[in-house]
């Protein structure tokens, strides 16, 4: 396949919308002209990468209404369709998906273009601050694998815990909440999200054998 097998399905569909379309004008694969309105400039493409969007988002210097016309079932756009509309409608551009088989105009405008005001999640927001102002120092690396782990704020609380229980052997959780002043000293207790506890009796937890040989990889990265 060829980009200018793209050409005439596009050239057809356009037409039907009153557009008078020529190609390759200045370098622009496609560019379609309705009356008084701002030229639509179309690039052909047969894949979406970052090359291609660095050069639609060139074009925004001469129109503001730029599309990317690519074929039908290109496999990125399978896989990661939501979020590369979403990505065009960042940029401010148009997405266009074409049948080269066809002759009838089979076109499918995936993104037109528009202004994008992303819709912010407060509750995700807060979560965030939450985390950041909770966390005790910055143990962590930009980038870090989570296959090696993150030390968030919350294991940073279990670590805590594990020390004082490491220290003072088993005691019950209303006695480690008090000394730590960690209300959520119960809960993290009776989670025991890193299996590293052990419940002995009622309100009871010691350390147990997954954290004895876990624990001091993990507090050596918080010290």
């Amino acid at each position: 396949m060829q980009e200018s097998d793209l050409y005439l399905p596009l050239k057809t569909y356009l037409e039907k919308q009153g557009f008078e379309v020529k190609s390759e004008i200045l370098n622009c694969d496609v560019m379609a002209v309705r009356k008084d309105e701002a030229p639509v400039i179309v690039e052909l493409k047969l894949s979406l990468n970052l090359t291609i969007l660095l050069q639609a988002v060139d074009r925004l210097k001469i129109s503001n209404t730029i599309y990317i016309g690519v074929p039908k079932g290109l496999a990125v756009l399978k896989k990661r369709r939501k979020q590369i509309v979403k990505l065009m409608r960042m940029l401010g551009l148009g997405l266009i998906v074409i049948d080269p088989g066809s002759r009838i105009g089979n076109v499918d405008v995936l993104c037109d273009i528009g202004e994008y005001k992303p819709r912010q999640v407060k509750k995700q927001t807060q979560r965030l601050l939450e985390e950041f102002q909770e966390r005790v120092g910055d143990p962590n690396y930009g980038g870090t694998s989570m296959q090696r782990g993150i030390m968030t704020a919350y294991r940073q609380k279990a670590i805590a815990i594990s020390s004082y229980l490491l220290k003072h052997g088993a005691t019950k959780a209303s006695i480690i909440a008090g000394e730590l002043e960690e209300p959520k000293a119960r809960n993290i207790l009776y989670d025991n999200v890193y299996g590293w506890f052990d419940r002995l009796g009622k309100g009871v937890y010691d350390i147990s054998p997954r954290g004895d040989r876990e624990l001091p990889d993990w507090i050596a990265r918080n010290s």
